[in-house]
């Protein structure tokens, strides 16, 4: 089978592997679409480690090409996907109701997390996967929905939005999403579900403030053109927001969303960082301003992705504006190109087999 792999810091390739075999408890998925992922990008970087050789990708649609002794309810042929992080469902924080955090039934408290496919085993990025702990990951898509429609719920359909639940909106509370990539838009969809009255949405490309309001932004900034903390505090009377939302991962849009914040307001913070972030205690109200930061990991398991494709069934969400090119397998290195240098007005790429 063809696959993309990790072989240094900078440097992918597209090889020949074996097609895996399925153990006891294993499902093999073939794939019949993927996506690349800002974490992917971190990974050629350097920024994240993993094996050399590992086969990248965490996100997908697929269907059952093998299924290992011992696993019930699920067919060969059945049409399915999972979310990026796959839970065992049994270990300490599933049981805490953290998936994300899953360190696997053994209990091992050295594990680094729920995200394996493309992490800690070989991922999505292939014509075949491995799929962890299939009893409590493997979710049968729809009829009605096709792939594109589900596609990026695998991830950052289900992070931005989970930004948003975490963050505890309320009905008529004034959001601020800071950087309006994927996962950023994702997130103004979860504050619009979430009951937001007013979204206000910041970013430096013209094309993705457009995709904004296509996702439930009411009003657009143009760092590049106005100063975003200015403005919001002038759209809220000086009050400031009631939750910022960071979803770049940069120092900057971390400070301006600290500094947006009304008192006993909440950053919810779900960017990758891969610098240091600093708080400066003036904007921090000496630490006395009720304020609160938190942080969200892709949340998975069967019933989180059921619950987000019957929001797409029932038209709650649409994030197909978002897959803005297409490519096959063969030409997945041009497409981590372009979208690791943002090219195109790229938002995200499908990858086809």
């Amino acid at each position: 089978m063809k696959a993309t792999i990790f072989k240094s810091v900078g440097n992918l390739e597209l090889v020949y592997k074996k097609i895996p075999k399925a153990k006891p408890g294993e499902v093999v998925i073939k794939t019949t679409a993927t996506t690349i992922c800002g974490t992917d990008i971190h990974i050629v970087h350097g920024e994240h480690p993993v094996e050399p050789n590992r086969t990248l990708g965490h996100e997908h649609v697929g269907i059952v090409y093998e299924v290992g002794e011992g696993v019930e309810g699920i067919d060969v042929g059945d049409r399915v996907m999972s979310g990026s992080c796959t839970p065992c469902g049994t270990c300490y924080y599933c049981q805490k109701n953290l998936p994300s955090q899953c360190i696997g039934p053994n209990n091992d408290f050295s594990n680094p997390g729920g995200w394996r496919l493309g992490n800690t085993v070989d991922g999505t990025h292939a014509e075949y996967f491995i799929m962890p702990y299939p009893k409590y990951n493997i979710t049968k898509i729809p009829d009605n929905l096709s792939d594109e429609e589900v596609l990026l719920l695998t991830d950052i359909g289900s992070t931005g939005i989970a930004a948003a639940e975490n963050a505890d909106i309320q009905i008529g509370d004034t959001v601020a999403v800071f950087a309006c990539g994927p996962v950023g838009l994702c997130a103004i969809a979860g504050a619009r579900l979430k009951g937001a009255s007013k979204i206000i949405a910041i970013d430096g490309n013209e094309k993705r403030l457009d995709l904004a309001k296509k996702m439930g932004a009411d009003i657009v900034l143009d760092y590049s053109l106005i100063n975003p903390v200015e403005e919001i505090l002038k759209i809220t009377d000086g009050k400031g927001a009631d939750v910022a939302i960071e979803a770049l991962g940069k120092e900057e849009t971390f400070q301006n969303a600290l500094k947006v914040i009304r008192r006993g307001g909440c950053i919810s913070s779900v960017g990758i960082y891969s610098g240091h972030i600093q708080i400066p205690i003036e904007h921090f109200a000496g630490g006395m301003g009720d304020h609160r930061i938190i942080t969200t990991l892709c949340p998975g398991g069967r019933e989180r992705m059921s619950q987000l494709m019957t929001l797409v069934s029932q038209n709650r969400i649409d994030l197909t504006p978002m897959i803005t090119h297409r490519f096959h397998i063969d030409d997945i290195l041009e497409a981590y190109q372009i979208f690791e240098n943002a090219d195109d007005n790229i938002i995200k790429p499908i990858i086809t087999f």
